[in-house]
């Protein structure tokens, strides 16, 4: 293997694998209003996502000298001071920041040069056409069956052995050997409100003087949900 790992590094010398860990990353915290549809400059009819992204305020700045990596530390949204930890509401009066925000987030390798209390908007970052990946946390729907939580057939498209219980999930495992329920074995549980990326999402409208963005798509979350926009 080590011998057609280093051909493949001749054969392909131009791939630096250090740049993948160099790639500056540029994002925002925002948080999703809801969707709608435009018409683009084609005439075409396109669902989009509002998105409120920023103003964010640079509550850190890590450097290679004192934390061993460049980033950017971003923080958004209103919090109650009462809900606040007081070691959050010191670091937030450190950097400047009168009022607690609720979301905290780290982009590395940033190119903005920035200030602690410096404010980060969406014309710093984004701009129309742009490709970016979406990261947030999806809709939670609770514990579900097997037919809603990995598509089994259900109604008169029984599997797993079953003949007479149209939704359930029918046989889990083997009887004398191995006596037990494999590892993996799809059941009914607990559904969504997991972390979810979506990528290649294009910015379709930006409004500057409103702190919004438009996406073309959808993506993970509930109306008021916080996102991380990453470009």
């Amino acid at each position: 293997m080590s011998a057609l790992f280093e051909a493949l590094l001749e054969r392909n010398s131009y791939i630096s694998f250090n740049s993948i860990n160099d790639k500056t990353v540029n994002g925002l915290i925002g948080k999703k209003i809801g969707m709608t549809s435009i018409y683009d400059n084609n005439g075409k009819n396109v669902a989009v996502t509002i998105i409120e992204a920023g103003p964010c305020v640079v509550t850190q700045v890590r450097t290679e000298e004192t934390d061993g990596y460049s980033a950017l530390q971003l923080a958004f949204g209103d919090r109650k001071a009462k809900n606040t930890p007081k070691a959050l509401m010191g670091h937030f009066k450190k950097a400047g920041v009168e009022e607690p925000l609720h979301k905290v987030q780290e982009f590395r390798n940033s190119s903005l040069s920035k200030n602690l209390g410096d404010e980060v908007t969406v014309s710093d970052v984004f701009a129309e056409g742009d490709k970016v990946v979406v990261t947030g946390t999806s809709k939670g729907k609770g514990f579900q069956g097997v037919v809603r939580r990995h598509g089994f057939g259900g109604v008169m498209q029984q599997t797993h052995g079953q003949h007479n219980r149209l939704r359930a999930p029918g046989s889990l495992g083997n009887s004398s050997f191995a006596a037990k329920v494999m590892k993996g074995m799809r059941m009914a549980g607990h559904m969504g409100a997991a972390q979810v990326k979506v990528r290649k999402l294009q910015i379709i409208k930006v409004f500057p003087d409103q702190n919004i963005i438009l996406i073309k798509g959808a993506i993970p979350g509930h109306k008021g949900a916080y996102v991380t926009i990453e470009k």
